[in-house]
């Protein structure tokens, strides 16, 4: 059977306006289907989560988890965390929502912040946006040379590549809705005062640049997509979809890790003894 990471991962030049923001590659059921199916994933995400971390604090594993994931304002992001970061154990969890650029992160390379959120053995680290900010909004605000933009995309490729090469997997999910999937998303954010605090003027600017991001995405994607970092591309105009398929492709991901209970340091049946003395 096909994994869902092979299904919706992507290479080669890409157009991303062509893609149904609201199929359901990989699920065959409805939204309550995919409810039930949630709960299921939260037992095993948790159990593997929890051998990853216990791995690391034992010192036999130096594995950890890097889910990168990008998207136009109200594809979700925030959603994901709260309903598949919220599935696993705070402890082993280290979440970067990336903002603006300080004044002293622009004195460094722009992959210095990045580094500074990379997870440690036996972590998960989620990016609500992350280094393809800098050849995103960098592209298409042109807030740098075209050379450097040029010079980012390797630049990124080697980053991601050293992260592999020293035990980490990287889940990197474009989270794709389109223009309409957004407008009726601001516009409930608009009618409902419970979530002006999420609404954003500047979203309406960013809109305004749709079809620029569009092909800014379409190059990252096309440029960044390699083999052992490859993108994936996420329906995400279905909420429930995009919840279930971001929780699939991480529960894929530890899998494939093989993780196992550490074993004990010391004589199991001997502590038993003490303990029942004590």
């Amino acid at each position: 059977m096909t994994s869902l990471s092979a299904r919706l991962a992507t290479s080669g030049p890409i157009d991303v306006s062509l893609f149904d923001s609201r199929v359901t590659t990989g699920f065959d059921g409805d939204k309550a289907d995919a409810a039930a199916a949630m709960v299921t994933l939260g037992e095993e995400l948790s159990d593997l989560q929890e051998r990853l971390f216990a791995q690391a604090r034992a010192g036999v594993g130096t594995q950890r988890i890097l889910l990168v994931m990008q998207g136009m304002d109200t594809s979700g992001k925030g959603g994901i965390i709260r309903n598949v970061a919220g599935l696993v154990d705070p402890q082993g969890l280290r979440i970067t929502a990336f903002k603006k650029p300080t004044a002293e992160e622009l004195e460094h390379d722009f992959l210095w912040r990045i580094e500074q959120a990379l997870p440690d053995a036996g972590q998960i680290a989620i990016f609500d946006r992350s280094h393809y900010e800098d050849v995103l909004i960098g592209r298409v605000r042109e807030l740098v040379p075209p050379e450097e933009v040029e010079r980012r995309y390797e630049a990124i490729n080697d980053f991601e590549q050293r992260f592999v090469d020293d035990g980490g997997t990287v889940v990197k999910c474009f989270l794709h809705i389109t223009p309409e999937d957004q407008k009726e998303r601001l516009a409930e954010r608009l009618a409902d005062p419970s979530k002006y605090w999420k609404y954003n003027p500047g979203d309406i600017d960013e809109r305004l640049l749709w079809s620029d991001y569009a092909v800014a995405y379409g190059i990252a994607l096309e440029r960044c997509s390699t083999q052992t970092a490859p993108w994936h591309v996420v329906p995400s105009g279905r909420k429930w979809y995009r919840n279930w398929a971001m929780a699939t492709l991480l529960a894929e991901a530890l899998r494939a890790m093989d993780l196992q209970w550490p074993g004990a340091e010391y004589d199991v049946e001997a502590e038993k003894a003490r303990l029942r003395a004590s």
